[in-house]
């Protein structure tokens, strides 16, 4: 990971522009460092590029939706171990679970509530950067 661990870079990936604008305002707020991503092959390219320490990532997309998204991000080295959770309006427990087989830490399901985002958000990267720390040692 690149980025100071004080710091919280989030990419969130969703084609629908109002999704976005909510989020990026809400992740802003309280002071995450916010990178976008419109489709799954821009979303692998950030993430490969900036290595951000949490994606949000929307199931439904054109072209690459979000499991494909994810299994690729799982499959590589360099961003296998960033922590991915899923936005949707899929709230059957099967769709939950497949995005868990492959590697999602977590499920948001939409409409998106931002204080329940957040709160996940807060609680992922807590993980993430106390794993990083053990790993140092």
């Amino acid at each position: 990971m690149k980025q100071d661990l004080n710091l919280g870079v989030v990419l969130v990936v969703d084609d629908y522009p109002l999704n976005l604008k909510l989020l990026c305002a809400s992740l802003s707020r309280v002071k995450y460092k916010v990178l976008v991503a419109q489709t799954g092959e821009s979303a692998l390219e950030i993430a490969v590029s900036q290595q951000p320490d949490l994606i949000l990532l929307d199931i439904r997309m054109p072209e690459m939706d979000g499991y494909e998204v994810c299994r690729q991000l799982k499959a590589s080295p360099v961003t296998r171990d960033i922590p991915v959770i899923f936005m949707t309006a899929l709230s059957e427990t099967d769709n939950k679970v497949k995005g868990l087989k492959l590697g999602a830490a977590d499920y948001i399901t939409k409409p998106i509530h931002p204080e329940e985002a957040i709160s996940r958000i807060k609680t992922h990267l807590s993980v993430r950067r106390l794993t990083l720390l053990l790993e140092e040692q």
